[in-house]
């Protein structure tokens, strides 16, 4: 391994020109915690995908497995992968072989199963997509669903909420027979007034909450996962990593809120990043 004080995480997501998800988001939020951002992209497109139409696309799959490749001939290696928008469900065993080519030993896997919302699957995604993330989150230490996306992989009946305990135990349980990994659910709330995460680690549930800001912006999953796995490599444990995520993320859609609530362009985080990096 290529020697650093520095803790380095390998962040495999598409690039999206315009528009803040992905791995712009996760290069700035995860270097402000001080953690080294290393990039493999999976596609370039020139917006995301949510709001804009014609935009363009260019896939990367044939570069993955080289950089993996290179990196290992230089000797360089990562204290964390971090995955999340895949462009297709062809890229996740070539992810899955990248990881193990560039992860340093007792490194974290951290899945981001990118791919649904609101009890539907993105668009682009043919419906065994599900299935093939399902093989990617087996391997992971951490993963990130949200319920929509928990639900598709364990083949569950996707509901709105409020929730109850009951439901999100129920789902948890169901991760946790996917992957031994440690669980994050995002989007969990059982009353108007708080929205949070629960976690899931050693067969143990814990819940994280924040003040619910009532407005929606793309690419706040990106915004929360990327502050989870700095926090994490700061030596944050995982409850903690997760409120420090949730209030970050909450933060940001209320500050956005507030002075340009415009969807499609995601949330304002870089106005809030200096709150984050009190944290650390």
């Amino acid at each position: 391994m290529l020697e650093t004080n520095q803790k380095r995480v390998a962040a495999i997501h598409d690039i999206s020109c315009f528009g803040k998800c992905s791995l712009t988001v996760a290069l700035p939020i995860i270097s402000a915690t001080g953690v080294e951002t290393a990039v493999i992209p999976t596609a370039v497109l020139s917006t995301h995908t949510g709001g804009f139409s014609g935009f363009t696309f260019r896939d990367l799959t044939d570069d993955i497995l080289p950089v993996a490749e290179h990196w290992k001939k230089e000797n360089i290696a990562v204290d964390s992968v971090y995955t999340g928008y895949l462009g297709s469900k062809e890229q996740v065993a070539i992810v899955m072989k990248a990881i193990e080519i560039i992860k340093a030993k007792d490194g974290l896997t951290v899945v981001d199963p990118v791919m649904a919302d609101n009890g539907v699957l993105y668009g682009g995604f043919p419906e065994d997509f599900p299935m093939e993330m399902k093989k990617l989150c087996s391997v992971a230490d951490i993963i990130t669903p949200n319920i929509t996306e928990a639900c598709l992989m364990l083949g569950k009946t996707y509901k709105k909420g409020p929730y109850t305990k009951e439901y999100i135990e129920d789902i948890l349980l169901g991760l946790s027979e996917i992957t031994k990994g440690k669980i994050v659910l995002t989007g969990v709330w059982f009353d108007e007034e708080k929205i949070g995460a629960a976690t899931y680690c050693n067969g143990e549930t814990d819940y994280v909450f924040s003040n619910r800001v009532d407005a929606a912006f793309h690419g706040t999953g990106d915004v929360f996962t990327s502050t989870v796995v700095g926090s994490l490599l700061n030596g944050k444990n995982l409850k903690e990593a997760a409120q420090i995520a949730c209030d970050f993320t909450a933060g940001c859609i209320k500050y956005t809120k507030e002075h340009n609530p415009n969807m499609k362009y995601g949330v304002n985080f870089e106005a809030m990043l200096p709150s984050l990096i009190k944290q650390f």
